[in-house]
């Protein structure tokens, strides 16, 4: 339990130490006139305040991922605790601001564009492919995930469920932001913390359950490597490239740039702790490998329903309804959202038509509907790995941003070399990958690492 605390109070203290630094090194200026006000158009770009833009940010990046993922990772044992904490804080919370503001000092454009301009035109295009499949990816799998658990509860089969979902994926994609998802998106977003919050008092209250403590036997309770496993199981809930496709979505609708920091950075740091949350309680709850184990191969939506009745009874299953069902349901509009956003940007198109807006939608829904009967734990891997990607070329644009202004451009270069070697170890030794053994596709991760960062650094700097 005391790992637990230890990990929470260091993730708050983040937002105000961390935080406050990459804010000024940055350079936020709260005088400048945001992209919200200069090109508003009443569709996507608006001005919203900044608890309404916090909260639509928090469920965008948040949904099932620091759920889902957190519980698989749960399989590491407290190793999952260290990495939560300090990945969030020196690698996605980074990221995420940085991804923010640079999209609101270049017109809110999506990150290819931005990309393009400090790396080259070169990863442009294979950038906003990524993260239109990432946004395709996420959708199914948020999509599928909701749908098996209504199916559960309702009997309703899971095609039926799928399709409903879609419908209003279609929806929610299409209308101005400020008709849907402006509205009851905060509302939603603060109902995913009241969950974790209440799950997590479920556990601590009940003598039942022990979180486990940073001791030897307990740090490792799977065969599984640490390395590059554990890192790519948890994604959201530490780094996630996903969250740069959708910080456009809000950047356009920022009042001021000071805003930055609480929507961007506060965010990150809250997904990181409800991650935190549902990793302790999948630990504690399950006491160990074996039923761990079978939930890392699965979709853990029925063992999030099987834990919420257990500790908080019959609120258990509003609680699921709202965090499994819901929640991830209004992350999904919001990643064929951003797709359709980053094909708009791509082709020039403004957004103002429905036309062209559906000519654009309709072919990014039939693709991820399609997904959903794929499985579930192949879809996640996927996603899992290319947002992983896409979040390394973020933070080297990042540095390069930086470089170009002349600041300290440490805090954002390490984490994208760390983020190289955990993709490039994770694609050459996965099942899903090159399948090397981990000695060698280690050794080699980390001989290109230092290759690609000698090259990034005689380029730029």
């Amino acid at each position: 339990m005391y790992s637990f605390i230890i990990c929470f109070l260091t993730l708050i203290a983040s937002y105000f130490i961390y935080g406050k630094l990459v804010e000024k090194i940055a350079g936020v200026d709260g005088s400048q006139q945001t992209p919200a006000y200069r090109l508003q158009d009443n569709v996507d770009y608006m001005p919203l305040s900044k608890l309404k833009n916090f909260l639509i940010h928090f469920l965008n990046i948040a949904g099932l991922g620091p759920i889902f993922g957190a519980i698989q990772g749960a399989l590491f044992g407290p190793a999952a605790f260290l990495w939560i904490t300090l990945g969030t804080i020196f690698i996605g919370c980074v990221h995420d601001f940085f991804s923010g503001f640079m999209s609101l000092r270049e017109d809110g454009y999506t990150m290819p564009n931005i990309i393009s301009k400090y790396l080259g035109n070169r990863l442009q295009k294979f950038v906003a492919i990524l993260i239109i499949i990432t946004g395709i990816l996420v959708s199914a799998t948020f999509a599928k995930g909701a749908a098996e658990l209504i199916s559960n509860l309702t009997s309703i089969p899971v095609v039926i469920c799928i399709i409903g979902i879609f419908i209003y994926f279609l929806i929610a994609t299409l209308f101005p932001i400020d008709k849907i998802i402006g509205k009851i998106y905060p509302i939603f977003g603060a109902l995913l913390l009241i969950m974790a919050a209440i799950m997590m008092i479920g556990v601590i209250i009940n003598p039942s359950y022990n979180i486990p403590e940073f001791t030897t036997q307990g740090l490792y309770l799977t065969e599984k490597s640490i390395f590059p496993y554990l890192f790519i199981t948890i994604a959201c809930g530490a780094i996630s490239g996903f969250h740069a496709s959708q910080s456009p979505i809000v950047t356009r609708c920022l009042e001021n740039e000071n805003d930055a920091r609480p929507v961007f950075f506060g965010s990150m740091v809250l997904e990181g702790i409800i991650a935190l949350c549902w990793a302790a309680i999948a630990m504690a709850f399950f006491h160990g490998q074996p039923q761990l184990a079978a939930i890392y191969s699965a979709a853990p939506s029925v063992a999030v329903n099987e834990m919420a009745m257990k500790l908080v009874g019959p609120i258990g299953l509003v609680l699921t309804v709202i965090g499994v069902v819901i929640c991830p349901i209004t992350s999904g509009d919001t990643a064929l959202r951003s797709s359709r956003i980053t094909i708009s940007d791509e082709l020039k198109q403004k957004h103002d038509k429905l036309s062209t807006r559906l000519k654009i939608t309709i072919p990014l829904f039939l693709a991820s509907f399609g997904l959903t009967f794929i499985d579930f734990s192949l879809i996640w891997r996927y996603f899992a790995f290319s947002q992983l990607v896409i979040a390394t070329m973020v933070l080297y644009t990042a540095t390069a941003y930086l470089i170009k202004k002349q600041k300290q451009y440490l805090i954002t270069l390490i984490p994208a070399l760390i983020c190289t070697l955990i993709s490039i170890g994770y694609i050459l030794q996965s099942p899903e990958g090159l399948r090397l053994p981990s000695m060698t596709a280690n050794i080699i991760s980390i001989i290109l690492t230092v290759i690609i960062g000698v090259i990034f650094i005689k380029k730029f700097n």
